[in-house]
């Protein structure tokens, strides 16, 4: 018994001196004991798809090669220069000379947030025209930096007349009003012309989201008095996501000059970021590490654009959108957006058809033809399917292709009994 014990003893000394001795190391260092995850172990796998929904859209080979060049300090003077061209691409795309013109390091979404943290202050009175979720994404952001927010509401799929927004802005008298250019979540184009002069006699400015429009259909930054506008790097310029090209007036950085307060986000700080962007006469400082290799991509993005021609990538979108719209209705599908002239060229919105769940014919559509399109968005869910031709998937081939597909999912998705 007394010989049990003592043995017993000592291997409980030598498995604590095991344990002590994994976690000093061997050489008295600090060992881990969580092991590497076993997924993570295996080579990388992305499927090859056809993304035909409201974005991303593919990238083409042009693009993903300059997304894939070493790095560069975001100090050096070869990196200022390319994001110098950057924003000569921003300043062509949108048809504007205004001087603070650059790209967030971030999404649409997070142009959108820097646009309306660093116009409005607390108590600012913003207007925000809602016809589907980035409306109702504006007024959320606005509301968390309280402004005291308004909303002009219009169903889904309709757009905003003059009269609409004068009568809001005669109103309510904000200091910014708010507006969707292409509604990816319901599939409208909003019509521009007008609305700055508008605006600014009411005493107003005007923000614009051109998200899913940019590149797709005409947008005259300069020509239709828009103060502040901003778009993304993943839909009509075919870069990877993760940098949002905007735009701001005179007027707006005016604005932005009168803050009592300073922006509450130091990240989006557009006076930092102009000075960053050489938008201002001072010398360049350090602000943060941009995404080196996303303003690469946003760089050649804006290149094929310019090669392109922006009267050429309008009607290319236009074309095309024609095409399957016009094939739509030939498989027995109603367009949700009713006016031609309000159809987003870049995103096309069908009514789910009866009888018919909208994610078994998307999820047909991946399994069987590894292609995306998608179910609606915010007020648009269970009501439309949504198809994208953005960019470098706009093309005849793929309207084809997108059609077909479409046909075989009618005839093959099971039908609801209901």
């Amino acid at each position: 018994m007394r010989r049990a014990a003592v043995l017993g003893a000592k291997r409980a000394t030598a498995a604590a001196s095991l344990l002590r001795a994994r976690l000093r190391g061997t050489a008295g260092h600090a060992m881990a004991t969580i092991p590497p995850p076993q997924e993570l172990l295996r080579p990388l796998a992305v499927p090859q798809r056809l993304l035909l929904g409201p974005g991303p859209s593919n990238v083409p080979p042009r693009i993903l090669a300059a997304g894939g060049r070493q790095l560069l300090g975001h100090m050096h003077p070869e990196m200022l220069q390319v994001m110098d061209e950057i924003k000569a691409g921003i300043q062509y795309a949108f048809q504007t000379r205004n001087r603070l013109t650059l790209a967030v390091s971030g999404t649409g979404h997070c142009a959108m947030e820097a646009a309306l943290l660093n116009l409005l202050e607390r108590g600012d009175t913003v207007l925000v025209a809602v016809n589907g979720i980035w409306g109702q994404r504006a007024a959320d952001i606005a509301g968390r930096l309280g402004a005291e927010v308004r909303e002009l509401l219009k169903p889904p799929g309709e757009y905003f007349t003059l009269r609409d927004i004068q009568e809001g802005l005669a109103r309510h008298k904000p200091s910014v009003l708010f507006i969707t250019h292409g509604e990816s979540s319901t599939g409208v184009l909003q019509p521009l012309q007008g609305l700055g002069e508008l605006c600014h006699r009411h005493g107003s400015l005007l923000l614009v989201d051109a998200v899913a429009s940019l590149g797709g259909a005409p947008i005259l930054m300069d020509q239709q008095e828009i103060d502040v506008l901003y778009s993304g790097s993943q839909k009509v310029l075919s870069a990877p996501p993760g940098s949002a090209p905007i735009s701001f007036s005179e007027r707006a950085r005016e604005k932005m000059l009168r803050r009592k307060t300073k922006p509450p986000s130091f990240y989006l700080d557009m006076g930092w970021l102009a000075n960053y962007w050489g938008c201002d006469d001072k010398p360049r400082m350090y602000h943060h590490t941009a995404p080196i290799n996303s303003f690469f991509s946003l760089r050649e993005g804006l290149a094929m654009l310019a090669e392109l021609g922006l009267e050429s990538s309008w009607e290319r979108h236009r074309a095309n959108c024609t095409l399957l719209c016009q094939g739509l209705r030939e498989l027995g599908l109603e367009l949700f957006v009713k006016e031609e002239a309000a159809r987003l060229p870049t995103i096309t919105t069908v009514r789910v058809p009866e009888g018919y769940a909208w994610q078994e014919i998307t999820a047909f559509l991946m399994n069987e033809h590894g292609l995306e399109i998608a179910g609606g968005l915010g007020p648009s869910v269970g009501k439309v399917l949504r198809i994208g031709l953005m960019g470098y998937n706009s093309t005849k081939d793929n309207v084809d292709r997108v059609l077909g597909a479409l046909r075989d999912a009618l005839q093959r998705c099971r039908r609801s009994r209901l």
